[in-house]
């Protein structure tokens, strides 16, 4: 506790869990016996992460620790450690000091308004989702008032003037429609079978998967108190695949083609119409191929190129299913046991690892039919399940 005094009124300085907190009090001079101080103002003051460290660096000077040690621990250098020790040997305050900078651009007013206009969520302006990032509030911002902030200065604005954070979202997935599903079951299902059957078609069972460079982390043993570390080059970098498992005609014969794209490319309309072109080439008469309703599954290339063979018939799984799916579960069998803290060094070796893992399908042709069989489906179609072939598309 600091005290100032003046002739007539004293000034307190009061650390406080973090904070300064400053009295300001008159002095009665017939009172000083009694009580000498009557407070008659209070100003609370947040301290600052780097007043903070002004004030923990004087601290530790005051007890003769090294300042060589300070500057390392504070991460400061030791030229701030000699500026702050003279001014706090002057008597000058250490409080930071706030500075006006240039007006802002936006009014009040238009502030307000761009609070409304973010509230809407990004997917009201046009975006697939309702992420907000510094680049769409930006364009927000020059669409609605014709101003030009770069992304960092908008996640300051976002900050300072409308008291938003940076907030990890919470994932909600889209509970499937169970009767939705039922009806599917019951009355789909048979229907299109029925009708692969009267045209002697393959069903082809269609899905796309992202593996990424980073390690899916299951368990590990280490000694108690060390935590294992498993060095990665790029955790965003990902290989993109479709695959597709077939089921033929008559003897029932499973198939799984599939095909990895260039390094972190997704699936878009023009490859994954490309893709079902190297089915139709793979597989000779009627196709019955069933997928989810995946935007680039109605695509306008997609669309355009089913179109000119119309021995593709497109059927589609009922709304947040993906359980019903084949190559879903090939996905899982791949990711959870084939491939669990498998931590590649680069694009390359998951690649290589990747067509591996896929080539030795050929010779576990239980894999593919337990795949069938957890979607529940084996039994309407493997009534005469065979053989099965592996090959890319």
């Amino acid at each position: 506790m600091v005290f100032i005094f003046s002739c007539s009124a004293a000034s307190i300085l009061i650390s406080l869990g973090g904070s300064l907190i400053h009295y300001r009090a008159d002095i009665h001079k017939q009172d000083q016996d009694a009580f000498p101080l009557v407070i008659t103002e209070m100003k609370y003051h947040k301290e600052s992460a780097w007043e903070f460290r002004r004030r923990r660096a004087i601290e530790l000077m005051e007890q003769g620790e090294k300042w060589t040690v300070i500057a390392h621990v504070l991460g400061v250098s030791q030229q701030s450690l000699y500026n702050w020790y003279k001014k706090h040997q002057a008597g000058d305050s250490l409080i930071a000091k706030s500075f006006s900078g240039r007006p802002p651009k936006l009014s009040p007013n238009q502030l307000e308004i761009l609070r409304e206009l973010l509230m809407q969520g990004a997917k009201a302006h046009g975006w697939p989702n309702d992420l907000w990032t510094g680049k769409r509030v930006a364009k927000v911002i020059r669409d609605r008032f014709g101003v030009d902030f770069s992304h960092n200065y908008v996640q300051a604005l976002l900050r300072n003037s409308l008291n938003w954070t940076v907030q990890r979202p919470v994932q909600h997935v889209n509970e499937p429609n169970e009767g939705s599903t039922k009806q599917w079951l019951k009355v789909e299902l048979p229907r299109i079978i029925t009708e692969a059957q009267r045209t002697n078609s393959h069903i082809v069972f269609i899905d796309e998967a992202g593996f990424m460079l980073a390690p899916l982390i299951r368990q590990t043993f280490a000694p108690r108190g060390k935590t294992p570390v498993i060095q990665v080059s790029d955790l965003h970098s990902r290989i993109s695949i479709a695959g597709a498992l077939t089921v033929s005609p008559k003897q029932k014969h499973l198939g799984f083609l599939y095909r990895l794209l260039p390094d972190n490319i997704n699936f878009h309309g023009d490859s994954t119409a490309d893709f079902v072109r190297q089915i139709l080439l793979r597989i000779p008469g009627p196709i019955t191929i069933i997928w989810d309703g995946f935007s680039i599954h109605s695509s306008e290339p997609v669309r355009q190129y089913l179109e000119q063979h119309r021995r593709v018939t497109v059927e589609q799984f009922p709304a947040c299913a993906p359980e019903l799916n084949p190559v879903d579960k090939v996905w899982f069998y791949l990711k959870y046991d084939r491939l669990p803290n498998f931590a590649p060094v680069g694009l390359d070796e998951l690649r290589k690892r990747l067509l591996e893992e896929l080539r030795a399908l050929h010779n576990k042709s239980n894999v593919l039919f337990w795949c069938v069989r957890q979607t529940g489906l084996d039994v309407a179609l493997l009534r005469n399940q065979s053989s099965l072939v592996v090959m890319a598309a």
